[in-house]
């Protein structure tokens, strides 16, 4: 088993072996019982200074092997995601609640980003530039040494491989901190592929802890390139760390993605992508639909069928029940949902569906009539929450999906799909998907938003994840030195 809690409990994965952590120990809970699963190690700032030690030299022999044994330790982990499928699925779906298909989609996709990153090693590295000197002159891509990656607890796997995968295959080492509410989804999970996948030690390190071990991460000198997925908040906090540093700061943060109905939409198929947009992952998804901009000819019959789908969504435990919906990952995130929903309907929205809890269990909710500075229409919810308002027209259309900051995903649902998109091009974001709701993820595909949701596109594919993890330096050669009037 690559999750034999006998290798891992109460430690952490630091120079190669698995040690306890100087922060003392972190509870692994099930959101959906309350029950503890076990422990993990807890990182300290002190630990993120020996592994980056740890990782500078790991770096170097790492960077050295031929590119096809780089390439074979990420095409080994691939397998063993496919291989330990079941046992990894069991652990997503009782610590972070998801629910058996999505908890599967994740290991799917952490198997294709190892495969996809496999590719990576063997790729040109470089160019020959023209030079007016007689001289080879090229641009060559070199690892930048350490990356520290910095997950989130929603989908810890994707949100954690994405940035590992790619980074070991170009030559560096990382270091890994998830949240430590989803710390063996996405932190032990991941060392182990690894471990079993025959990396060198010291070349990948996890660390859970809190926001004083990501802070240290951001902060170490060794650690060049931080790759951040989280809260918008966070994020400026990161960046501005790493710029006082001087380091890159690949940012995946936020989102209040639109849905867009035009007025020439199937409300049949319009209401069920929204409805998967909005509830999937108890939405728990940074690209989750936010915001449900409807034509106001289509309005309430959208609605109506949006709140039907609500209220048949099943909503328990997913480890022991058939369920559409599992539970958010803890009472604060349930709180914050609620407080949103609450403080909407004080403002003026109505509640279609839904707008109610037991435990950590969240109803699937519509909100019609929205106000735009509703809280649950202006902020991120991040919970099953549809809210929805009309239209008049295109124009009005873009510009409700373009008021606030965010931009990261975009859905259009219309009969006329060059409509579509140029409807799309009237409105900023990362992702684009017409005739689709927003939520999506490729492991061949570029990821990221624009403003508050992040820095861009800096994650998935191959170009993309070149540019992340690499620096370009500017080699010249020549056959005999030159003579200088000095």
């Amino acid at each position: 088993m690559v999750l034999d809690e006998t290798v891992w409990r109460d430690k952490v994965f630091l120079g190669g072996t698995w040690t306890p952590g100087e922060g003392g120990t972190i509870d692994v809970v099930e959101p959906a019982t309350g029950a503890v699963l076990g422990a993990t190690g807890r990182a300290s700032a002190a630990d993120v200074a020996k592994a980056a030690e740890s990782a500078v030299q790991a770096q170097k022999q790492w960077a050295a092997m031929p590119h096809s044994q780089r390439a074979g330790v990420l095409r080994k982990a691939a397998q063993l995601w496919s291989e330990h499928a079941e046992e990894i699925a069991d652990w997503n779906v009782r610590e972070v609640g998801a629910i058996r298909p999505m908890a599967e989609f994740a290991i799917h996709v952490a198997e294709q980003e190892c495969y996809e990153a496999s590719a990576l090693p063997s790729r040109p590295y470089g160019e020959l530039l023209p030079s007016e000197e007689p001289r080879l002159s090229m641009a060559r891509r070199c690892p930048v040494g350490v990356v520290g990656v910095i997950s989130p607890f929603n989908v810890p796997i994707i949100l954690g491989i994405r940035a590992v995968a790619p980074a070991l295959a170009l030559g560096n080492a990382v270091i890994l901190k998830p949240d430590p509410r989803t710390a063996v989804t996405g932190g032990v999970t991941i060392a182990r592929i690894f471990e079993e996948a025959g990396l060198p030690p010291g070349v990948l390190h996890v660390l859970p802890g809190g926001a004083d071990v990501g802070e240290a991460l951001v902060e170490h000198p060794a650690v060049r390139v931080i790759a951040f997925t989280g809260s918008t908040a966070a994020g400026r906090r990161v960046a501005e760390l790493a710029g006082r540093h001087l380091k890159r700061a690949h940012l995946e943060l936020g989102g209040n993605s639109a849905l867009i109905v035009l007025e020439d939409a199937d409300v049949d198929a319009a209401a069920s992508v929204a409805a998967f947009g909005s509830f999937f992952h108890q939405g728990q998804i940074c690209m989750t639909t936010g915001r449900h901009l409807v034509h106001e000819r289509l309005y309430e019959d959208f609605v109506e069928r949006l709140a039907a789908k609500a209220a048949a969504v099943a909503v328990g435990d997913p480890a022991r029940e058939q369920v559409m919906m599992g539970p958010l990952i803890d009472a604060g995130q349930r709180d914050k949902v609620h407080d949103l929903v609450t403080a909407s309907a004080a403002a003026g929205a109505k509640t279609a569906a839904g707008g109610s809890y037991r435990d950590l269990f969240y109803a699937a909710t519509v909100l019609t009539d929205v106000p735009p500075d509703a809280p649950a229409f202006s902020e991120e919810v991040f919970g099953p929450v549809a809210p929805v308002a009309r239209f008049s027209s295109a124009e009005d259309a873009v510009r409700l999906a373009t008021a606030g900051d965010y931009g990261l995903s975009l859905g259009i649902v219309t009969r006329d799909v060059m409509r579509g998109l140029a409807v799309a091009d009237l409105v900023p974001t990362g992702i684009v998907h017409i005739n689709d709701q927003t939520v999506g993820d490729e492991a061949n595909s570029p990821f990221g938003g624009v403003g508050s949701s992040g820095t861009g596109g800096r994650l998935g594919g191959a170009a993309a994840n070149v540019e992340a993890f690499t620096e370009t330096r500017w080699v010249t050669m020549r056959g005999e030195t030159p003579a200088y009037p000095f």
